[in-house]
Order: structure tokens, then C-alpha cells, then sequence
């Protein structure tokens, strides 16, 4: 179904996400896009099912809560419910409600559902897949922007001695959090990505660290 109609879903998609704004400048439009497009090449790679990967993908984050919103580890549950109700209105068949559902609501990390098919573990690889590599520092940057960190501790920039707090610096999260992410990811073919990924944040701060 989803193939043919492939470009009118996607559309559809569009108009609905962009109606809805973004929490922050990290999950606006062009991270969405990103998913999608990585969603599917891990689908290709792993067989699953993209009548479910596409749509959740797309709809993951159409509600989207700041990091620090107190309401933050409901997000993804919220966005589930909110994407069936869009999927209804354009008549997506219904049968793969249930399984969209879940791969949105499981994909987020703060809500720390237990992953229940290949094609969730898809959508949440497809979304921690984009905090690493160049993209990931990026984004790393635009939310520590938005929540005021510093960028680097004077007294031990690399956490070599203490341990990291990325409430306070945006290197901090690195360590707290990026490099901790390939060794989450499912599928096979997210782990690969995710050590290139990875790889490319340890050259950047290795080129950090020479420029401090």
C-alpha cells in the first residue's frame, strides 16, 4: 500500500508536522527528514515492515516536549495517541495501528519502553542515529544553546578526572550521554553507522582539544 502511495502519505505528512511547530531548533522539520531517510535504509537492510517504519517515523516526535520539560518522559505517548488520531483522518489502514503506536511511543529514551518488534527497533535507531556524527554535534550545540550551558569545563574540558555534568557544560554530554548511544543501538546495521558516527565526535573533540 505504502509504495504506491508513497508520495501523497509523505505530503500529508509534511503539511501535518509543519502545522505543529517544534520544541526546539534540534527536532524541527529537517531532523524528521533525516529519520525518515535513514528509517528506510535500515528497513531495506533489515527487512522489516515500512507500511510501519515510514509513519512512525515521520510522526515520532509530532509532539515533542524541551529537554528539560518536567512532562518530557510522556512525549513520546503523547506523540503515539496524536499520530493514530492523524493517521484515522487520512485513512491509513488501520491495521497498522497498533504497531505504529508502539514504535513511537518505545523510540524515545526518557520513556523507557521495552522495544517489541523490528520495526520499533528501527525508528528508535533511526532517531538516536542522528545525535551522533556531525549532525549530532550540531544539534548538541543548538540545545545546549537554548538551555545556557557552557561549552567546556577551564579546569578539566575531557572529564578526565570528574565526572561529567552536562546540566552545566555541552562537552559534558558526550560523555554522559553521544558515546554511550552506538553501544544501544539494535539493528546490526545501526551499529555500524553509529561507531562511523561516533568516530567522527572523537576526531572533533580530539581537534578541540588541540585548539584549547
Amino acid at each position: 500500500m505504502l509504495s504506491a502511495l508513497e508520495s501523497e502519505f509523505e505530503n500529508h505528512c509534511r503539511a501535518f508536522l509543519e502545522a505543529q511547530g517544534a520544541a526546539d531548533v534540534a527536532h524541527d522539520v529537517s531532523h524528521i527528514y533525516r529519520v525518515v531517510r535513514v528509517a528506510k535504509k535500515l528497513s531495506l537492510d533489515e527487512g522489516a515492515n515500512m507500511a510501519v517504519v515510514i509513519p512512525a517515523a515521520w510522526l515520532h516526535d509530532c509532539v515533542s516536549l524541551p529537554k528539560n520539560h518536567p512532562d518530557r518522559h510522556l512525549a513520546s505517548t503523547l506523540a503515539a495517541d496524536k499520530a493514530i488520531v492523524f493517521l484515522h483522518s487520512i485513512k491509513y489502514p488501520a491495521d497498522y495501528f497498533p504497531a505504529i503506536h508502539h514504535a513511537i511511543r518505545a523510540h524515545s529514551f526518557s520513556a523507557n519502553v521495552p522495544l517489541e518488534s523490528l520495526e520499533a527497533e528501527i525508528v528508535q535507531d533511526a532517531d538516536r542515529l542522528d545525535a551522533l556524527g556531525a549532525i549530532g554535534i550540531a544539534r548538541c550545540m543548538q540545545v545546549s544553546g537554548t538551555l545556557n550551558r557552557t561549552l567546556y569545563s577551564l579546569d578539566d574540558p575531557f572529564c578526565e578526572g570528574r565526572e561529567p555534568e552536562d546540566a552545566q557544560y555541552s562537552i559534558d554530554h558526550f560523555y554522559n550521554k553521544l558515546f554511550r548511544i552506538a553501544d544501544s543501538l539494535n539493528t546490526v546495521s545501526a551499529q555500524a553507522e553509529g561507531k562511523r558516527r561516533e568516530s567522527v565526535m572523537r576526531d572533533f573533540l580530539a581537534q578541540l582539544a588541540l585548539e584549547i
